[in-house]
């Protein structure tokens, strides 16, 4: 008898293992459900990467260490919304004291030229409930180009530390450094840089 129990409470672990592996993950809310109103980012909890091919060897990661942005969401009408973005260039971070310096000349930022690039949307098309295409228009170098951000709502709820509301996004966009100007080492070196993009903004009181 007590092999018999084993041998059941076994088998209904294994089942209980099974079943509970097989549900769906939960989903966040659908954008609908985020509250609207005007958002500042937490630059603590925020990062731009970008990455380069290296001559087709590798790719290159980097990072501006130093930007800010902010976020008028309706999420009723997300088509109304907008986001402004402004990256200081000088914070570009390779963890490589001769590259970041080399990314500053003129070669590629200018950054004592063009210290500042900056993003503006232009129009925000929802794709899925937690999902969006957000077009604007990035100035970089003196040059400004019409640039998609495909955009991700991760989770929009008060923090659990701060209780602040809090909605986070993910994003990632690509660029051609080329259109901007930026024609050094291509096509060797990558024209196409890819932007990853992940933040927090926090609901303004």
């Amino acid at each position: 008898m007590r092999t018999t129990l084993i041998a059941f409470a076994a088998l209904a672990a294994t089942v209980a293992t099974a079943q509970a592996t097989q549900q769906p993950a939960p989903t966040p809310a659908a954008a609908e459900a985020v509250k609207g109103g005007a958002y500042a980012l937490d630059k603590s909890h925020a990062k731009i990467v970008w990455g380069v091919s290296h001559l087709g060897f590798s790719t290159y990661y980097g990072e501006f260490t130093d930007f800010d942005a902010q976020l008028t969401l309706d999420a009723a009408k997300p088509e109304n919304s907008k986001l402004t973005v402004t990256i200081d260039l000088n914070s570009v971070d390779t963890h490589n004291e001769k590259l970041d310096a080399h990314l500053k000349n003129p070669d590629f930022f200018d950054v004592a030229k063009y210290p500042a690039a900056t993003f503006a949307s232009t129009r925000v098309q929802r794709t899925g409930p937690t999902t969006a295409e957000v077009t604007g228009d990035l100035t970089l170098h003196g040059m400004t180009k019409p640039v998609t951000l495909f955009v991700t709502l991760n989770k929009a709820a008060p923090g659990p530390m701060t209780q602040v509301y809090t909605a986070g996004f993910s994003a990632e966009a690509t660029i051609d450094r080329t259109q901007f100007g930026m024609t050094t080492y291509a096509p060797a070196l990558g024209k196409d840089v890819k932007l990853l993009i992940s933040g927090e903004f926090n609901l303004k009181s």
